[in-house]
């Protein structure tokens, strides 16, 4: 009988990406920007998400004691995601395990490095490990789903003498699929890291998923942003918030505007900010 850890055999088959240094432009994974993956509370959530619509089916679960994964802690992933299509770009083979020092990811993220940044990211880290995520998306047989968590497996690095060498995780396939063979990615502005709050960071990603680059531009009603966001905030405060991002015009590259539609319906409106130039210009 074998005594080796199944866990162990298949990190042995693994080989080891090495996170590039240097600025790069950060992606994100177009999955990650259109479906309710994420809490967007600074709060401990562990109400499941649990999305339908049409053949797509999201169901995200955390645990009591580190809730689920948050919108901030998909600043993870966004890394990860430059990372492979970065490396992919000049040639070099990529992994679903990755090696980097915390500060090469907080850097990139736009965050600290301080001993209490470095904490948030270990605690980042926990919650991409322990949420669970079972989805319909890009499952070719009907409505079976594929189950996996953000993050199969994390640990710190140490040399003889403990001296930190930084952190290895090991990505799941699915997403790993999803950037790496069906370039399901889109690049993001860097001033996306400083946006505050969950409903705004969720918003810009979901407009520069589907604002693109579109003369006319995109719009969604408040309902359906709504199901969208998996929210637990009451439809009434979301709507609020909907209406002070679109006032204050917070989001990278684009512009918002909410109008009412036939029957009263609130609706959200928006473009990129070089369409419009283009429009005034005469040069579409």
């Amino acid at each position: 009988m074998s005594l080796i850890d199944p866990r162990d055999a298949k990190r042995e088959q693994l080989e080891l990406f090495n996170a590039l240094p240097g600025d790069m432009a950060p992606r994100d994974a177009q999955d990650l920007m259109t479906w309710p993956f994420f809490s967007l509370a600074k709060s401990r959530r562990t109400v499941p998400i649990d999305f339908g619509s049409g053949s797509v089916t999201v169901r995200v679960e955390g645990t009591v004691e580190h809730g689920l994964a948050t919108i901030w802690d998909a600043d993870v992933l966004i890394w990860a995601a430059s990372q492979i299509v970065e490396a992919r770009d000049v040639g070099i083979r990529t992994s679903r395990l990755m090696r980097a020092t915390p500060h090469e990811i907080l850097t990139f993220i736009g965050r600290g490095t301080s001993v209490r940044d470095y904490l948030r990211l270990k605690a980042s880290l926990d919650r991409l490990q322990s949420t669970s995520i079972a989805t319909s998306i890009r499952q070719a047989a009907g409505r079976r789903l594929h189950r996996f968590s953000w993050i199969n497996e994390w640990k710190e690095l140490a040399d003889a003498t403990g001296r930190p060498l930084g952190i290895e995780l090991i990505l799941p396939d699915w997403f790993y699929a999803g950037v790496i063979e069906e370039a399901l990615v889109l690049t993001i502005d860097p001033a996306y890291f400083r946006l505050t709050g969950g409903i705004e960071r969720w918003l810009y990603r979901l407009v520069r998923k589907h604002g693109g680059r579109q003369r006319q531009g995109w719009q969604f009603d408040f309902e359906h942003l709504y199901a969208k966001s998996g929210s637990m905030a009451r439809f009434s405060d979301f709507a609020f918030d909907i209406r002070r991002i679109a006032t204050r015009q917070t989001l990278p590259g684009y512009q918002l505007a909410v109008s009412r539609a036939f029957g009263g319906t609130e609706v959200l409106w928006f473009r990129a900010k070089s369409s419009i130039g283009a429009i005034a210009g005469g040069k579409l």
